[in-house]
């Protein structure tokens, strides 16, 4: 029998059908805004799909602890019980997109990873990091345990965001303007690079032209957006550095989300790598951990795929 696993962004839903043990097939993709509620988008993935599944497993942008679910960058409620009843499902997971693309780490093959920075040698069995910046800032983590893996389900993107030199304060201060907490997603997510791009404009005395991420970080787009990239590098790299201590993760931090694989070689990997790394007494610690670029397309789904073939499944 064939699974529904399902990734619901804050722009996009993509849906896919996974044998038991098997990577997912590929998957349909469908605009959130097209449709009034998640049940909606679902049933229409379902029928793109041809598919009947009783078994499904969605990702959603928000926490996903409790039956009633609000997603974060989406106009979208939903209580997990009636939705599974109104699909039909004798079992429906429902968990965070970055844990189910933390899960999604032990499936992906080293086809699946660039390396951001110097080559590293990744340790087996050790906990790993996810953070990701796209409509929004995700992150997770891995940790093994007597029982095997266990992803963690937080809301890291929220937490503050820390300066680290004073062009990086005078932003922090122009933001503190705009938002009442300026948190990492402020800076590290689509909306983020728009604001950090406004906020060098503004403390650089420039015209803000550009009101468009993917103009942001085109090559040959004009001052400050070189200098955003670049600082959005940093702030990205420093974060990473900082899950990675918070969590222990020896076995490596992954980057996920659309924004880094968008910008290409105007991401700043030389920065990224030295913020990661500039911790202080830490330093070396941080050295051997390595940090990677998730290449492959749809690692949630994945995720949730390897998800659905554990025993006890989060619900």
């Amino acid at each position: 029998m064939t699974h529904l696993v399902g990734d619901i962004g804050g722009t996009n839903a993509r849906f896919a059908l996974a044998e038991p043990g098997k990577r997912p097939a590929a998957a349909t993709v469908l605009r959130c805004a097209d449709y009034e509620d998640l049940a909606a988008a679902v049933r229409a993935g379902l029928e793109r799909l041809s598919a009947k599944p009783d078994k499904a497993a969605l990702a959603i942008a928000g926490p996903a602890h409790s039956d009633q679910v609000a997603m974060t960058n989406l106009d979208w409620t939903f209580s997990k019980s009636a939705l599974q009843a109104e699909l039909g499902l004798q079992r429906l997971a429902i968990v965070n997109d970055f844990e189910a693309i933390a899960w999604a780490l032990p499936k992906l093959s080293d086809a699946d990873f660039a390396p951001l920075g110097p080559p590293v040698a990744a340790k087996p069995g050790l906990a790993l990091a996810v953070l990701g910046p796209g409509t929004g800032l995700g992150q997770s983590g891995l940790i093994p345990g007597p029982g095997g893996w266990a992803a963690i389900a937080g809301e890291g993107g929220h937490t503050d965001f820390a300066p680290q030199d004073d062009r990086q304060a005078a932003v922090w201060r122009h933001l503190k303007n705009e938002f009442n907490h300026v948190s990492l997603e402020n800076i590290l997510s689509g909306p983020g690079l728009i604001n950090l791009y406004s906020a060098l404009a503004a403390i650089e005395c420039l015209p803000a032209t550009l009101d468009d991420p993917a103009d942001i970080g085109a090559e040959g787009a004009p001052p400050p957006a070189g200098a955003a990239i670049k600082m959005f590098s940093r702030v990205l790299g420093a974060a990473a550095g900082n899950l990675a201590l918070s969590l222990g993760a020896l076995g490596g931090v992954y980057i996920a989300g659309g924004i880094v694989p968008a910008l290409g070689d105007r991401f700043d990997q030389t920065g990224f790598r030295r913020a990661f790394e500039a911790k202080g007494r830490f330093e070396a610690y941080l050295r051997a951990v390595p940090t990677f670029l998730i290449t492959a397309p749809t690692p949630a789904l994945t995720g949730l795929a390897h998800l659905l073939d554990q025993s006890q499944p989060a619900t």
